[in-house]
């Protein structure tokens, strides 16, 4: 028998290993069961199915896919991650008192082509294959209900996701400051998806068509909180990590943490590389509705009918072919029906726009803004400005500064990266200050200004760790002049490391090395016999000048040596006589 949990209600199933279905005594429930062949697939089991139990999507789904390394043939692991993907979550029904799924992640994808699930039927034996199917056509009639009412939804522009309410059922304060985001922005014109208000008249029916709708269709999403553990609170996670997901597919839309009394390290490593905004810093919702206009406004998909302000009406029908060989990037034929309007009206404003597009290669004119370069050099553009109305003028001129302010971040951000680099990699001083000079270029970018302290800091380590082992280097040399030097250092950098401990090591050194001199000094003058011999004598004392009575000594040996000396010429004079 093995002790297993129930992936429903979480009570205990004693079953027999090789059974692939078996039904909870707890809550009812018929389900499937994993390959129950070794303890640590049974804790791998345990451990992601408590993680799904509470909602934890995406930590579920992370262990799932690590037992299906090890096994990729179990159907059970690829059910388990299906219900992560479309976050199944089992409830109560209050007619049956039953345990029903419930749909709180729709996909696009129907259930029965999710590639995972195609793999659980092609892997499941025929009782398992049963449960999966019946299963599979529940989710899969929930979804079509939700999919069915998000349809009907108007479009957002702007996603706001935060906790609503803390442990103890009492509004947060990230509810409070997201609420003022909201204000803020609805004041401006935009529709803006907030939990607290877009859902208040939904009370008593389902969240998630309405949430499944306005997060594949917002431009922005803003994370708002003022803790780590609010950011990555299981639903909020579950909003941004899902919306990071449609990011990933399409590139028009953007999530930016905002945050506040919390440091922006804390925050989910996710969110690492998005431009993040401190709600603290004055400016802030200027900041914040300014950055929001120019996402929505420059990366809009909605498709635009082509407005032809001019009085010569026979042209109408021209233009628009041309605006249509745009959409088919056919550019040859789009310039020439260009051309052809031209020869009519010469200061047809739309004509030169088609022209321009069609040497910029853009098929539709809300995608100029995704132009690599600003084009406002461009004769055709300056031919456009020339002759257009204010507002298709305004409207490029908006298409520029969002190319130039998105080419400036770009910069900004390889500069960021290049200074990340230069840190990470730093090893001296001198590296760890040209990372600082790199990141105060940057200095209002990110946490730049953070981060240049951070080098200062570590530069004023890496000198203090050059002179240390400097010093430690002249203290191997071992003679009284290196290890001068190496107090000296260490005197510099007093209290670093046991720099202290090194100067007292250096002094106790030159002692022995003094009274060694010493000693040997006196032992020559009582044996010396000949001048060159305390000679050496002074050399040594020399040395050691102010050691004990070395300058007594010294005088005696200036007093012997010429003694020794005239001694010695006698002698040779005597020699030489005989």
């Amino acid at each position: 028998m093995a002790l297993f949990k129930c992936k429903m209600c979480g009570g205990d199933l004693n079953i027999e290993k090789v059974l692939t279905v078996c039904e909870c005594e707890y809550c009812g429930t018929k389900q499937t069961l994993p390959k129950l062949d070794d303890e640590k697939r049974i804790n791998l089991y345990e451990r992601a199915n408590h993680f799904r139990r509470n909602n934890e999507f995406d930590k579920a789904m992370g262990i799932y896919e690590m037992i299906l390394g090890e096994d990729n043939s179990d159907s059970e692991a690829y059910w388990s991650i299906v219900l992560c993907r479309y976050g199944i979550e089992y409830v109560d029904d209050p007619a049956t008192h039953k345990k029903v799924p419930t749909v709180n992640r729709a996909q696009l994808t129907s259930i029965f082509n999710d590639n995972d699930y195609q793999k659980a039927i092609a892997n499941a034996d025929g009782y398992q294959r049963d449960v999966y199917e019946s299963e599979a056509k529940v989710i899969d009639e929930i979804q079509k209900g939700i999919l069915e009412i998000s349809d009907k939804e108007e479009p957002f522009d702007v996603f706001i996701c935060y906790k609503e309410t803390d442990t103890q059922g009492r509004r947060t304060h990230d509810s409070v400051y997201a609420q003022d985001i909201y204000n803020s922005l609805t004041r401006e014109g935009y529709r803006v998806f907030f939990s607290r208000i877009t859902l208040e008249d939904k009370i008593g029916t389902a969240y998630e068509p309405y949430i499944f709708a306005a997060l594949n269709s917002a431009k922005v999403m803003l994370v708002v909180g003022t803790s780590a553990e609010n950011m990555n609170a299981v639903w909020v996670k579950n909003e941004w990590s899902r919306y990071l997901a449609i990011v990933k597919q399409d590139n028009s839309k953007t999530l930016i943490p905002c945050y506040k009394d919390m440091s922006p390290y804390d925050m989910p490593e996710e969110f690492a590389f998005l431009q993040a905004q401190d709600m603290g810093k004055i400016g802030f919702m200027q900041d914040l509705i300014h950055g929001v206009q120019k996402i929505v406004s420059k990366k809009s998909s909605v498709k635009e009918t082509v407005v032809i302000n001019n009085s010569n009406a026979s042209v109408e029908p021209i233009l628009k072919r041309a605006f249509m060989f745009l959409e088919d990037k056919d550019w040859n034929s789009a310039n020439e029906y260009c051309e052809k309007v031209l020869d009519q009206d010469p200061e047809n404003a739309m004509a030169y726009l088609g022209k321009l597009m069609v040497e910029l290669k853009v098929s539709k004119k809300e995608n100029l803004a995704d132009c690599k370069h600003e084009f406002n050099n461009n004769i055709n553009y300056e031919k456009v400005i020339r002759f257009a109305d204010k507002k298709l003028a305004d409207e490029l001129a908006g298409y520029i500064d969002f190319i130039i302010e998105r080419n400036e971040q770009e910069r900004i951000n390889k500069i960021y990266t290049e200074a990340l680099r230069l840190m990470n990699t730093a090893h001296s001083e001198k590296q760890f200050k040209d990372a600082a000079n790199t990141f105060k270029t940057i200095i209002d970018y990110k946490d730049a200004q953070s981060l240049e302290q951070q080098c200062l800091d570590k530069a004023k380590i890496a000198q203090k760790d050059a002179i240390y082992f400097f010093a430690k280097q002249k203290m191997e040399e071992n003679d009284i002049e290196s290890l001068e030097v190496a107090i000296q250092k260490c005197e510099i950098i007093s209290g670093w490391k046991d720099s202290d401990n090194l100067i007292i090591e250096c002094k106790s050194k030159i002692e022995t090395i003094k009274e060694k001199i010493y000693n040997e000094s006196k032992e020559i003058m009582r044996t010396a016999k000949y001048s060159v011999e305390l000679d050496k004598a002074v050399e040594l004392l020399t040395r050691i000048i102010d050691y004990r009575d070395c300058r007594v000594l010294l005088a005696e040996c200036n007093k012997k040596i010429p003694k020794m000396k005239r001694q010695k010429r006698t002698l040779a004079e005597i020699l030489l006589g005989l």
